[in-house]
């Protein structure tokens, strides 16, 4: 069986074994027996593994191939069984994550098979399969990082169409809570947190930062809730929301927060600051290899474990976007074969 055929395969199996975030161990396991098919040691963090290169040189570049093994849950809709991989029309493989991320996951383990017994790549490699990306848990990545050692970039197997995304937006969400007084709604009594809360969210709405990114452009910020009040004859004395805030490379979020919080009268709190916007530069050997082969780039404004990597990485992969997170989600075989070949000359092409 070649390589390719394995990698799809391996995708059927992993279709077939439910794998949402913080539930990953039994596709830890097909991960594992996949190893241990093709005779590669490897090694095991909490849903994590990872396997490095055979012929490790020292002194190399180190060049970390990562992609993840959870998934969302099934979105409303589904036509078809989510964990039946089921192929249609001889190239359409359907099923729960074989678009995000397995067909990237098992393309990116395919390349590294193909690289694991040769001793003349300019760079080191190792492999990784993680956990909770889809949550950006603590368990996944951000846990496995420090078991690695040091990476000088990385692959992130994302679905991209095989376009570069030289750049990601990062993320942040914030906790906004008005304050008023409780009061009688008949009478002129209170002052209504939920007047307090639309004048901040009006003056979010219409709030444009004036760095803008020629690669992820403006900085995106969206009120995705809100919640006030318990009787319809009682004025409430809070109305809470949440700010959905999409950043890109010119400012920092604890930068953003402190901005925002000048300007609005309710209080924030975020949720956290770790998930800056995140890439590479077009001059790095990884981005020029890409180049050399007529891969397009762009900035991505999907958020991946490359905001947990604090060393350039870029995100790459077979499939679209467009289809993670849908009913009847797919990929085609054709993208897996061409991905794995894709990767393979990018990496061979590194200088």
């Amino acid at each position: 069986m070649n390589l390719a055929d394995a990698a799809i395969d391996l995708l059927k199996n992993l279709i077939a074994t439910p794998s949402f975030s913080r539930e990953e161990a039994q596709a830890a396991e097909r991960v594992a027996a996949f190893f241990t098919e093709k005779n590669i040691p490897f090694q095991r963090h909490l849903n994590n593994l990872w396997a490095r290169s055979r012929h490790w040189q020292a002194g190399k570049p180190i060049l970390l191939l990562n992609s993840h093994i959870d998934t969302v849950k099934p979105a409303t809709g589904w036509q078809r069984d989510p964990f039946h991989p089921g192929i249609e029309q001889e190239d359409i493989l359907y099923g729960l994550g074989s678009n995000d991320a397995g067909g990237p996951l098992v393309s990116l383990l395919a390349t590294f098979v193909h690289f694991y017994e040769r001793s003349d790549l300019p760079v080191n490699l190792i492999m990784a399969a993680t956990a909770e990306e889809e949550i950006s848990g603590a368990n996944g990545i951000a846990a496995l990082l420090p078991e690695l050692g040091q990476i000088d970039f990385a692959i992130v197997g994302e679905p991209t169409q095989m376009r570069m995304a030289i750049a990601e937006k990062g993320l942040m969400v914030i906790d906004g809570e008005a304050r008023g007084v409780a009061g009688h709604a008949a009478r002129e009594e209170g002052v209504n947190a939920i007047y307090i809360a639309l004048e901040d969210i009006n003056l979010i709405r219409n709030l444009e930062l004036e760095r803008v990114s020629p690669l992820l452009g403006k900085v995106k910020m969206s009120i995705t809730q809100v919640e006030a009040g318990k009787q319809h004859n009682v004025v409430p004395d809070s109305c809470r929301f949440v700010i959905d805030v999409r950043t890109n490379e010119c400012y920092r979020n604890e930068e953003i927060f402190d901005l925002l919080q000048s300007k609005v009268q309710s209080e924030l709190k975020a949720r956290s600051f770790r998930l800056n916007s995140s890439g590479i530069a077009l001059e790095h050997p990884l981005v020029q290899s890409g180049l050399q082969l007529g891969l397009p780039y762009f900035g991505s404004p999907t958020l991946s474990d490359q905001a947990l990597m604090p060393f350039p990485s870029l995100k790459i992969g077979p499939g679209d976007s467009a289809r993670s997170h849908t009913a009847d989600e797919y990929i085609r075989l054709s993208e897996i074969r061409a991905g794995i070949d894709c990767y393979i000359q990018l990496i061979e092409g590194i200088i």
